[in-house]
C-alpha cells in the first residue's frame, strides 16, 4: 500500500475521532471506552503479530512499550478527559502544533540554536495554540470558562504524548513489523487504563450502553485504533519522520465537517485566528507547512543512553 495514502486515510479517521468520541462519551465513561477500544484492537493484531513476528531485543521492546505509553496511555487519557470540557474541533488544531513542541524540545533538551526565522515561525504558531487554549476566557461566562481552558490544556498534554510516541516508534519500526508495534503497544496501553475503568464500573455497566456508546466502541476499536494506528505505523516505517506531520493538517477540516451536524459545534473567530497562526507560523519557520526537527532529534538522540 502507498504510505502517503495510508497516512491520508489515518488522518481522515483521526479528524473524525474528536467529535465522534465526544458524542460517545455522553453515554460511556472515558477509561472504560479507552480500555475496550485498545484491548480489542490489540487482540485483532495479535495473530498478525505472531505470524510476522521478528526477533525483538530488550531495547527494542522498551521502545515499543514507550510508544504505547505515550501514544495510548498519555495521549488518549488527556484526549478523553478534555473532550467533555471543551469543543471537540479544538483537539485536531492543537494536535497539529506538534512541531512547536518538537522545536521547544530541541532547544531545551538538545541545546539547538535555532535560526531567527525558525524561532519567529514557531513563536507565531505557539501564539496560535495559546489563542485557542485561552479563548474561553473571553467567550464564556465566569462559571464555564475555566473548565474549557482546562479541556484545551488536556489536548496540549495529549499532543505531547503523540510527539513522544512518534519518536519512540521510529526507533524500532525499521527493525520490526508494524503488527508487532501495534499489538504490543495497544495491549500495554489498554491495561494501563484498567484501574480507572474498574472504578468507573462501580457506577456504570454495559447494560447502560446506547447508540452513542456503541458508536464510540465500534469506531474506536475497528477504525480509530486498529485501522488508523496500523496505517500510521506503516506510513512512518516507509517515509521520513519529518514528512509525517504534513498529513495532520487534514484533521481539523474533517473535525469541523463532522462536528457541525453531530454536535452543533461551529468554529468561532478565535478558532480561525488560532488555526491561521499555527499553520502560518510553521510555514514561516521552514517555508513548508510540515516542519519537524526530527532529523536533528534523531541524530542527537542516538547518543542518549536508555536507562
Amino acid at each position: 500500500m502507498n504510505p502517503i495514502l495510508a497516512l491520508i486515510i489515518t488522518n481522515i479517521i483521526w479528524g473524525a475521532a474528536s467529535p465522534i468520541f465526544k458524542f460517545a462519551l455522553t453515554n460511556i465513561p472515558p477509561f472504560t471506552l479507552a480500555f475496550i477500544r485498545f484491548f480489542f484492537a490489540g487482540l485483532i493484531f495479535l495473530p498478525l503479530a505472531a505470524v510476522f513476528w521478528r526477533k525483538t531485543s530488550l531495547k527494542d521492546f522498551f521502545w515499543i512499550i514507550l510508544a504505547g505509553f505515550f501514544g495510548v496511555t498519555v495521549n488518549i487519557s488527556f484526549f478523553f478527559l478534555g473532550l467533555p470540557k471543551t469543543n471537540s474541533i479544538n483537539a485536531p488544531v492543537i494536535a497539529s502544533s506538534g512541531p512547536v513542541f518538537l522545536f521547544l524540545m530541541s532547544i531545551l533538551f538538545l541545546k539547538e540554536k535555532p535560526k531567527v526565522k525558525v524561532f519567529l515561525g514557531m513563536m507565531i504558531a505557539l501564539t496560535g495554540v495559546l489563542t485557542i487554549v485561552l479563548s474561553p476566557l473571553i467567550f464564556n461566562n465566569q462559571k464555564l470558562h475555566w473548565g474549557e481552558v482546562e479541556g484545551n490544556l488536556f489536548f496540549v498534554l495529549a499532543t505531547l504524548g503523540m510527539v513522544f510516541q512518534t519518536l519512540s516508534a521510529k526507533k524500532v519500526l525499521p527493525k520490526i513489523t508494524p503488527y508487532q508495534v501495534t499489538a504490543v503497544s495497544f495491549l500495554f496501553g489498554a491495561f494501563t487504563f484498567l484501574p480507572a475503568m474498574l472504578k468507573e464500573l462501580n457506577y456504570w455497566s454495559l447494560a447502560d450502553l446506547n447508540l452513542h456508546g456503541w458508536l464510540g466502541i465500534v469506531f474506536g476499536v475497528f477504525f480509530s485504533s486498529a485501522l488508523a494506528y496500523f496505517l500510521f505505523y506503516y506510513g512512518v516505517s516507509k517515509i521520513q519522520a519529518q514528512e509525517v506531520g504534513l498529513f495532520t493538517y487534514i484533521d481539523p477540516v474533517v473535525a469541523v465537517v463532522i462536528a457541525v451536524p453531530l454536535l452543533g459545534e461551529y468554529p468561532n473567530s478565535f478558532y480561525f485566528l488560532g488555526s491561521l497562526l499555527v499553520f502560518g507560523g510553521i510555514y514561516i519557520a521552514e517555508k513548508r507547512i510540515h516542519w519537524h526537527p526530527f532529523h536533528r532529534l534523531k541524530v542527537k538522540s542516538e547518543n542518549l543512553k536508555v536507562l
